[in-house]
């Protein structure tokens, strides 16, 4: 029960963050960074883009990954595109692309970490880059990241230059802040260590 209510506290995190971005007009990395550049230039809400663009990858996440590993992730795509659906009752602002760069790789980052800490991921790239260390052994941190450069990239021609510095600025924190927790994220999936108390696996 603790690691969904963990997921959702992570979904809410990374839902804000997703908000400062849209507010300062800039984009992001993975799934979530394509979706938000296909709003910019679509109008369709970002809850439904992100939801549509991830399932092709839930194919390979069973194929590959597992049902538990999936099912959490579907689970997790779900709450941020509903959370995210909310946004449309805050009222309107608007933030310097510098700071809400910076704000939105902070937070992302926290909620992103959260969430991979407890055994669940946003979809899309961390699904292929997890298949491809498995397949190949490539470094699934340099996947992402290319991933994420790749879409931000390809994002500055519906934000411009200058905001797409600052999309630049957010993945870089946004990777930082998660490879602060590698190891603790590496120990939650590794098997439970024999001196953890029986009644702490309860649930």
């Amino acid at each position: 029960m603790s690691r969904i209510i963990n997921v959702i506290l992570g979904c809410m995190i990374v839902s804000l963050g997703v908000i400062l971005l849209h507010h300062s007009h800039l984009v992001t990395g993975g799934t979530a960074g394509l979706a938000l550049s296909l709003t910019y230039l679509s109008g369709i809400p970002f809850s439904a883009m992100f939801f549509l663009i991830n399932i092709p990858f839930y194919a390979l996440s069973i194929l590959r990954m597992g049902w538990g590993f999936t099912l959490s992730t579907v689970f997790a795509v779900t709450i941020l595109s509903f959370i995210t659906g909310l946004e449309q009752w805050l009222p309107d602002f608007t933030l310097s692309p510098l700071i809400g760069g910076a704000a939105a790789g902070i937070v992302i980052g926290l909620g992103l970490s959260l969430i991979l800490l407890n055994r669940a991921s946003l979809g899309g790239a961390n699904i292929l880059a997890l298949y491809l260390q498995k397949k190949l052994g490539w470094d699934p941190g340099k996947i992402n990241f290319l991933f994420d450069f790749a879409v931000v990239l390809s994002g500055i021609y519906s934000v411009g230059w200058w905001h797409g510095l600052c999309s630049i600025l957010s993945i870089y924190l946004i990777g930082k802040i998660v490879s602060s927790f590698k190891h603790r994220i590496a120990a939650k999936h590794a098997p439970s260590s024999p001196v953890t108390p029986p009644s702490s696996n309860a649930a």
